[in-house]
């Protein structure tokens, strides 16, 4: 069997066990950081559930890169799976992908290119937003100045800066909170970018079929 056939055998047989596996991480980290009585025995079933998790990750990584048969070249041209291995809470974005997945498994009609980007960014946002959400929360929390004293707070800075408003009433004040905020301006700036300029694609689309429609010298 060729490389990239057994390469797509691989993806295609843990594209679902592994998309579990990112809800099952981010639930896990979620109930650590936000339950505040969670017992010793709470706190070591979850991180078990995330060091588990994130195994399946580097495991995956690590049969891909194999499979390519690329090299460091691999690296490279999937950089971002790489960031995803190294900061696994960004893993449960890949969940978007489990749509197309189950979509041609079943032979049905895929939604069309429009609403695929805007769906998927909208669906982007939420996963990274909530995820920012719960990483800032978790170094901002009783930090020296701090102004995000609960997880709304939070999550009311993630919805300011990821449509880019950023009021300010609400600013990380850790160096790790302003590091997580740079990736959060950044994705945000890329999944508004995506999302206009598909709607400003599907608008010049409609607007020139309109215009071939109408009869001459209307």
């Amino acid at each position: 069997m060729h490389e990239d056939d057994r390469r797509g055998r691989w993806e295609q047989l843990t594209e679902v066990p592994l998309a579990l596996a990112s809800v099952a991480f981010l639930i896990a980290y979620a109930v650590r950081v936000l339950a505040t009585g969670l017992s010793g025995v709470g706190q070591d079933l979850t991180l078990a559930v995330m060091l588990g998790a994130w195994t399946l990750f580097v495991v995956d990584y690590a049969v891909r890169w194999r499979l390519g048969g690329q090299g460091l070249r691999f690296v490279r041209t999937n950089w971002l799976d790489a960031l995803v291995v190294l900061l696994p809470l960004l893993r449960p974005l890949r969940i978007v992908r489990l749509y197309e997945a189950v979509q041609r498994r079943h032979g049905q009609p895929r939604l069309s290119l429009y609403a695929r980007v805007i769906t998927y960014a909208g669906v982007s946002a939420v996963l990274l937003g909530f995820a920012g959400a719960l990483a800032v929360y978790q170094r901002e929390r009783g930090a020296p100045g701090t102004s995000m004293h609960t997880f709304g707070d939070a999550v009311w800075w993630t919805c300011a800066t990821l449509t880019t408003v950023g009021y300010g009433d609400v600013a990380p004040v850790t160096f790790w909170g302003r590091l997580i905020a740079v990736g959060m301006m950044a994705g945000g700036l890329a999944l508004l970018g995506a999302v206009t300029g598909s709607f400003s694609s599907w608008l010049i689309q409609v607007f020139s079929r309109e215009d071939d429609e109408r009869p001459p010298g209307s």
